[in-house]
């Protein structure tokens, strides 16, 4: 994102996110502000994923999408412990700071993984 504000408010966020985990209400109101932001600037995809992720959390009461993975995972045993142990915070804060850098191709691959698990969730 370009705007500054909107950049000041991914870091709040991802700050937010360290010191009380998902914090529901605080959270929504934060994602729904920086929404606006990515409507603003005209980003259809972050503006799909933000309103998909605030009412999962809404729903869910916390953010059940696991982290993407980079390699591709073998289906045994440990790499599945491996995926579990993920929080659902981390996997919430690596999201939000996706939204940073869309210029980043990487990001804008991401994005739309976390938007199709998001609406197969």
């Amino acid at each position: 994102m370009k705007n500054t504000k909107a950049i000041k408010l991914i870091n709040k966020i991802l700050k937010d996110l360290d010191s009380t985990g998902i914090n529901n209400k605080t959270l929504t109101d934060d994602i729904k502000e920086l929404r606006a932001y990515a409507i603003e600037e005209q980003i259809p995809l972050l503006v799909k994923v933000l309103r998909y992720t605030c009412e999962h959390i809404e729903e869910n009461n916390s953010f059940l999408i696991p982290i993407l993975i980079d390699e591709p995972i073998d289906e045994d045993e440990e790499t599945a412990e491996e995926i579990n142990e993920d929080s659902p915070v981390e996997s919430l804060k690596y999201l939000i700071a996706l939204s940073k850098n869309l210029e980043n191709k990487g990001n804008i691959d991401d994005l739309k993984e976390y938007k199709a698990l998001l609406i197969a969730y």
